[in-house]
């Protein structure tokens, strides 16, 4: 396959792994954790409205949901990119960096977890996940 394709793709499928793994972990939120008497967060107005009925516990799963599937999504960029694999594994930590950034402006989250989220959850495990599917790799 033709590298310039293969790493187009490396990028379409880290940003769509990692989206998936961020969905499941945002579905398990609720089913874990009870969200709080009143919260309603089956629409976006929904939600906005419920942030200040949550506490810290509540933020647990959307925080694993944003680091792990840039997590995934680094990884497997990595994994499939065919040249330069740490950068396209970095190019999707960006994505959902710029997704998180999107978050923080548009939810009325707590201060404390905007800044965790943003500064813990996209470029360190985008570099973490490139590293991880480097290893045993030549064509870093």
């Amino acid at each position: 396959m033709n590298p310039i394709v293969r790493n187009i793709l490396a990028v379409i499928a880290g940003l769509v792994l990692g989206s998936a793994v961020n969905m499941f972990f945002i579905s398990l939120n609720g089913r874990v954790i009870t969200l709080p008497e009143g919260a309603d967060v089956s629409t976006m107005e929904g939600l906005k409205e419920s942030m200040s009925l949550f506490e810290p516990k509540h933020f647990i799963f959307p925080f694993l949901a944003h680091a792990i599937g840039t997590l995934i999504g680094a990884y497997f960029a990595a994994k499939i990119a065919a040249t330069r694999k740490m950068m396209f594994a970095m190019i999707v930590g960006i994505g959902f960096l710029i997704g998180g950034i999107i978050n923080v402006i548009n939810l009325p989250a707590p201060a404390w977890f905007s800044t965790l989220d943003l500064i813990a959850a996209y470029i360190p495990m985008g570099w973490l996940g490139g590293r991880l599917g480097t290893k045993h790799s030549s064509k870093n």
